[in-house]
């Protein structure tokens, strides 16, 4: 389901934890905050959708290999409206990407990137189907 955020570039429009300890972060969570929990299977291996009400608001995952040593953090997305044209901006910005935009299957495409002070951002453009 897209929500409004999702097409609305420059917007905040998902949050994602990253742990190497995914049970204890659903527990938790859900605990916390009343989460539903749904388990999928994504392209990044086993995917658990966070629902607040009947509101997609969160996914929670485990740390991939390419994280390795990364501490459990919780990342943000920024919509974008072209991923691609991104990289160079923040270069001439000043800021650096640190992984380059690629796709993530049935979802759309993100790149990473952090700020001139350090700070670390995903943007993403969503693909039309959702």
């Amino acid at each position: 389901m897209m929500t409004q955020a999702m097409k609305q570039h420059g917007a905040f429009s998902w949050n994602e934890l990253m742990t190497d300890d995914v049970a204890g972060a659903k527990s938790f969570y859900s605990e916390l905050l009343g989460w539903k929990l749904t388990d999928m299977e994504s392209s990044c291996g086993s995917y658990t959708m966070a629902k607040a009400d009947d509101t997609e608001v969160a996914g929670i995952m485990a740390t991939p290999a390419e994280a390795k040593g990364v501490p459990p953090c919780w990342g943000a997305y920024v919509t974008v409206k072209d991923v691609d044209a991104m990289p160079a901006q923040v270069e001439k910005l000043g800021g650096k990407v640190l992984a380059p935009p690629q796709d993530i299957p049935e979802v759309g495409r993100f790149t990473v990137i952090q700020d001139p002070q350090g700070a670390v951002l995903m943007l993403i453009t969503y693909s039309e189907q959702n």
